[in-house]
């Protein structure tokens, strides 16, 4: 036993002598390690001895801290080839993962510390290793970026229109069916789409898992000075998923001048969709982009700032360069709804805008939005100015068949009831305006004494009146000055129906209805005297002779008024069942206020004369209806459809 241990004591004496004679060369330290562990367990401990001895027992316990983190940080990047096109070991191997980040945690405080700055070579190393460990953390904090996106689909996206309750309005611009087409068009458009984003506003733009890793990485590359790194691949990756969203939503990249290119149906479209996806990138979309940044760099004020406008800018700008082109594009009537629609959608989320884009750095994007604003609203004026000069001009000499309600009535009435759900955006953009005042009619002064006026207000009631001058002159257009007042009537009656049916009787007010009935009935007297006087002229009992006897009355006389009669109403029931009244009401009231006029006349001046011709041959050659034949032919007046009247032939009781 003693012999062995005097053994140990002079192979422990041989291994010290071996130390003191390597010195500090590391190289042939390491391996004289691998000879010696070879040997025999007995040297375990002198492998022990000259592994944590690296050279030298001089070594600093600093300098021991600083190789063990080294160690890791380059085992790991000799692994980085394993994981480079595969899964990160920050998905695989949690564990050391941390590891690695308290290695550069370690290699980062050593070279705070001062004593470490003494030894120049040590502290090459340390930025050579933190260098390497930065290029590493890049890799990884751009792999998680890219691999922990929440995909977001178009249905996923539309969905969240169910939380921001957008609603759209239309207008074909087509005059013959704008009637229909433009109030289903605006019912569809408001109808809410399934889906939502999560329970707020904001979507999960990152997987939640892997918010807390993206964090880490970024608090150390922010720590080492390599924060402009890190930034450059936070915004590179989230602007183009941002550019994808904008795809998705159906956002191209435009110029202006191809915009202004774009026909009316196609544009139509694109403006719907730009609507849409204002207020789905900026409540839903940005502001969970604010959301991570926050949570990814909220250790550094300014660093969250400056990545968030660098990332969420260029998304933004790509919307309102469209909104610029809209803005400054040809003004047509039909773009009217869609302008009215992106002011009120832009200035709905302006606040968040400038919520989201506080900065001094970026709040141009906030003044560039507001300029955008104010654009669209004067296009907005601009276009309701067309409008009413349209309005104004519209010359088209073509008569409506029947009398009936013309395209450019029902084109009017439709477009300004959809006007009255913009009341409030276009009280604010019209509010001052003077430039139609001079247009205003009567019903403005009985406004002004009610108090009810208001900026649209003031601008429909002349906007209407312009209308009403224009349809007087197309009356002008039919030959028969009786189906001028038909055509007027209808016209005016369809207005008055407009105005009682939608938020256009508040605006407008009970006077200007009560006005406007009041006319329909004077055009109904006019209608009456130019129609029917002639023939009820014929009933008269002047210039049939007899001196005011009934037994001189002269028969050729009394034959010539009934065949006048006759040849009267024949010719009027042929015509005028042709003519459309087609509103079953003012149809009625037409037909009872005729049989109030014609039916007693006729009654009583058969009751009169017609004695003196039923004796004589061929009575009912001139005596060919009863008061009850008149009055079913009256029944088929304003029908649409021409009637034949066929004479009964029937002999006349007394």
């Amino acid at each position: 036993m003693a012999a062995t241990v005097d053994g140990d004591e002079r192979v422990m004496a041989a291994a010290q002598q071996i130390v003191k004679s390597l010195g500090t060369s590391k190289n042939v330290t390491e391996d004289m390690i691998l000879i010696l562990s070879s040997f025999d367990n007995r040297l375990s401990t002198i492998t022990e001895l000259l592994s944590k001895g690296g050279g030298g027992a001089g070594r600093s316990k600093t300098e021991e801290r600083f190789e063990e983190a080294e160690k890791i940080v380059l085992r790991w990047e000799s692994k980085s080839g394993t994981y480079r096109h595969h899964s990160s070991p920050w998905e695989d191997s949690p564990d050391e993962a941390a590891a690695y980040l308290s290695a550069v945690d370690e290699i980062l405080q050593l070279t705070e510390d001062l004593t470490l700055s003494s030894d120049g070579e040590v502290m090459d190393r340390a930025e050579s290793v933190l260098q390497l460990a930065m290029s590493r953390l890049e890799e990884e904090f751009r792999h998680i970026l890219i691999r922990n996106t929440v995909p977001l689909d178009a249905e996923k996206l539309y969905g969240s229109i169910r939380r921001i309750s957008l609603s759209f309005t239309s207008n074909d611009g087509d005059i013959e069916d704008f009637e229909s087409s433009a109030e289903d068009e605006h019912e569809s458009c408001s109808e809410e789409r399934g889906g939502i984003l999560g329970d707020d506003l904001s979507a999960d733009l990152i997987h939640p898992d892997a918010i807390a890793d993206l964090k880490e990485i970024a608090d150390r590359m922010i720590r080492s000075g390599y924060e402009k790194e890190c930034c450059q691949v936070y915004c590179s990756v989230r602007r183009d998923t941002l550019d994808e969203c904008l795809s998705i939503l159906g956002i191209e990249k435009l110029s202006i001048e191809e915009v202004q290119k774009i026909e009316w149906k196609s544009l139509d479209e694109k403006m719907k969709k730009w609507i849409q996806a204002v207020k789905i990138v900026v409540r839903v979309i940005l502001i969970g982009e604010r959301r991570l940044c926050d949570q990814v760099f909220g250790g550094s004020e300014l660093i969250k700032e400056v990545c968030f406008s660098e990332t969420a800018k260029g998304c933004v700008m790509q919307l309102l360069n469209f909104g610029e082109a809209i803005a400054i594009g040809l003004r047509s009537s039909e773009k009217l709804f869609r302008i009215l629609d992106m002011y009120e959608a832009l200035a709905d989320v302006l606040p968040d805008l400038q919520s989201l884009f506080s900065d001094e750095s970026c709040n141009f994007v906030y003044g560039e939005a507001r300029g955008i604003l104010a654009g669209l609203g004067e296009a907005a004026k601009g276009t309701f100015a067309e409008f009413e000069n349209a309005v104004q001009s519209e010359t088209s000499r073509k008569t409506i068949q029947g009398g009936e309600v013309h395209p450019l009535t029902r084109y009017v009435m439709n477009y300004i009831r959809l006007l009255v759900d913009y009341s409030d955006s276009l009280n604010f953009l019209l509010e001052g305006s003077t430039d139609d005042t001079d247009r205003f009619d009567g019903d403005n002064d009985e406004a002004l004494k009610l108090g009810s006026t208001s900026p649209i207000g003031n601008r429909l009631r002349s906007l209407i009146s312009s209308l009403e001058s224009n349809l007087e002159e197309k009356s002008k257009y039919y030959e028969d000055t009786a189906m001028q007042y038909v055509f007027l009537m209808n016209n005016i009656l369809y207005i008055v129906q407009k105005v009682k049916d939608s938020e256009l009787g508040k605006l407008l007010g009970d006077h200007w209805v009560r006005k406007r009935r009041s006319q329909i009935r004077q055009y109904a007297t006019s209608y009456l005297r130019a129609s029917w006087s002639k023939v009820l002229s014929c009933l008269k009992d002047e210039g049939i002779g007899g001196g005011g006897s009934l037994s001189n009355v002269s028969k050729v006389a009394l034959k010539e008024r009934f065949k006048s009669f006759n040849l009267g109403f024949e010719e009027i029931c042929r015509n005028q069942t042709a003519w459309k009244v087609p509103d079953p009401q003012l149809r009625e009231e037409l037909r009872i206020s005729i049989s109030e006029k014609v039916l007693p006349a006729y009654r009583s001046f058969v009751g009169r004369f017609g004695s003196h011709l039923e004796s004589g041959r061929h009575a009912g050659k001139y005596i060919k209806y009863t008061p009850e034949d008149l009055e079913n032919y009256l029944l088929d007046l304003f029908e649409g459809t021409p009637a034949v009247l066929h004479n009964p032939r029937r002999k006349l009781s007394t």
